[in-house]
């Protein structure tokens, strides 16, 4: 907790406030600028007598539910909200979910992403949308149900997806797809989209229970991935996920090592185009 800072931050907020911004009348001329303490206790349901010690860095650590009332009071943004936060010691709320709703600026960019294969998928893993590189890479999937398009759902139920990677590669990649899965559900409190998978992979899979139960965590943001393509090959990416605005999308970006095989193998594959590249979904 940034005592100094969060109180001159508090203060300098309550002083660009004016009355009239919050439905308070603005009544006599004021000697400050901006709300009084006075009113932004009230506002925020406190007492004057702790607004006043928080402004003069004097006041034990708030809880995140005064903060939250804080800043509502204050009409804060969200990077400003955030910035309270961090200043009092505590992580800021989690940002907007889009669930399955793809910004179309999204997709713009999936398709400018000619050259290399990319994927937008939830936090769960369930796939949203891939570019034509992405789908003669790893297959359609327009033949699968939509409950069924989570890559941790598929990699536990469907051989076939399996097969798009070498068997010495399988063991890692179960741990690191249910590792990365722990840490999405408990960021999201094991709410009911979470725990609905959970079950049906637990009522699915022994082997993914198995895994469960070990209680690794491991958030996947980077690493070196080898695909088996039934046209092109062994290739090998350096595979990338970026997180996007909304805080439950991930951007998958799958990129060949600069001279490898790898870029002649996309060359090929952007040359065939999807539905010649991959006839069988992955």
């Amino acid at each position: 907790m940034d005592r100094a800072t969060l109180a001159d931050f508090l203060r300098r907020s309550r002083e660009r406030l004016q009355p009239q911004q919050v439905d308070l009348p603005a009544g006599p001329r004021r000697r400050t600028p901006g709300l009084r303490r006075e009113e932004l206790a009230q506002l925020a349901g406190v007492s004057a007598d702790y607004v006043m010690r928080l402004e003069q860095a004097r006041s034990s650590q708030p809880s995140t539910q005064l903060l939250a009332a804080l800043a509502r009071a204050l009409r804060l943004t969200e990077d400003e909200r955030d910035h309270l936060y961090l200043l009092a010691g505590h992580r800021p709320p989690e940002g907007p979910r889009a669930g399955h709703h793809i910004r179309p600026a999204l997709i713009y960019l999936l398709d400018r992403l000619g050259d290399t294969p990319a994927q937008l998928i939830t936090d769960l893993g369930d796939l949203l949308a891939q570019n034509s590189l992405a789908e003669a890479l790893f297959g359609c999937v327009c033949t699968i149900e939509e409950q069924d398009r989570n890559i941790v759902w598929r990699w536990f139920t469907d051989p076939r997806v399996r097969a798009a990677y070498p068997p010495d590669d399988h063991d890692h990649l179960s741990r690191v797809r249910v590792a990365d899965l722990r840490a999405a559900a408990t960021h999201r409190g094991y709410d009911r989209p979470a725990t609905a998978l959970i079950e049906r992979l637990e009522a699915a899979s022994a082997e993914f229970t198995a895994l469960w139960n070990r209680h690794e965590v491991a958030v996947r943001r980077n690493h070196h991935v080898r695909v088996v393509h039934p046209t092109v090959g062994l290739v090998e990416f350096d595979f990338e996920i970026l997180q996007t605005q909304a805080s439950d999308q991930r951007l998958r970006l799958f990129t060949p090592r600069p001279g490898s095989a790898g870029v002649e193998a996309l060359e090929l594959l952007r040359a065939l185009g999807p539905e010649t590249a991959h006839r069988s979904h992955r």
